[in-house]
């Protein structure tokens, strides 16, 4: 895999108030079963620090097929029903194409 076929993927979730736990929940179910994906690099949980309804999933990607396919797998679809009615707005999520410079392991995820 060439770096610069990884795709990287920035996905923020704010609970809805009162279902923190639920969404924190659903959240690491979903780590455990994406980590068996193929081409998956990367899926850590983070909380926001000030923001303790805001979670944020870092993810990282051999390629844009394998981003392709963990969107159309299980884990997801299961991750969607787990967190219907659970969130304060829809997820945010942005695609990152990585811009690795400098030392091969600080400068790219």
């Amino acid at each position: 895999m060439n770096q610069t076929d990884a795709v990287v993927v920035i996905a923020t979730m704010e609970a809805a108030e009162g279902k923190e736990t639920q969404v924190e929940e659903a959240l690491r179910t979903a780590v455990r079963a994406v980590h068996a994906e193929p081409g998956c690099e990367r899926y850590a949980l983070h909380r926001d620090a000030k923001s303790p309804t805001t979670f944020v999933m870092v993810e990282k990607w051999a390629s844009g097929p394998a981003l392709g396919a963990h969107g159309k797998g299980a884990a997801l679809a299961e991750l969607g029903e787990a967190l219907d009615g659970l969130l304060a707005k829809p997820m945010d999520v942005q695609l990152l194409t990585p811009l690795p410079d400098g030392d091969g392991h600080l400068g790219a995820l």
